[in-house]
């Protein structure tokens, strides 16, 4: 903000000098243009496209799901959630190199699928699937 003073006008004049704003603001759009492309981080791929073939049964994985009524299933057999950690750690002492593969419907909440998890989880399981749909 300067201020005008003449001696054959004493009144203030104040007026507001732009330029500094506008240099700042034009550094800080350049910049801001700069640093844009660096921030993206994903890669991208054309990805070849195959047609859709079933997975092959693979001798490793058991399948746990949870319906609407969040009952769970341990490779289609009834369980209850207390004895789904035994009955994994047995099938973990059989096959060392188990992935489990979680299904669940869409409307079992959340908590529940994590229950499952961690109940996986402490069973020993370190390796974990999601089955969706296409």
């Amino acid at each position: 903000m300067a201020f005008k003073t003449d001696s054959s006008d004493r009144t203030a004049m104040s007026e507001i000098n732009v330029t500094p704003l506008v240099d700042v603001m034009l550094v800080l759009l350049i910049v801001f243009i700069v640093t844009a492309p660096l921030l993206t981080q994903a890669v991208k791929v054309d990805l070849p496209k195959t047609e859709k073939t079933d997975p092959s049964p693979d001798k490793h994985t058991s399948t746990v799901s949870i319906d609407a009524q969040s009952k769970v299933t341990l490779n289609d057999h009834p369980e209850q959630m207390q004895n789904l950690e035994q009955s994994l750690r047995s099938l973990l002492q059989a096959d060392p190199e188990l992935i489990i593969q979680f299904q669940a419907d869409k409307s079992v909440p959340y908590g529940a699928v994590a229950e499952a998890m961690a109940v996986a989880h402490k069973a020993g399981i370190v390796k974990l699937a999601f089955i969706t749909r296409e």
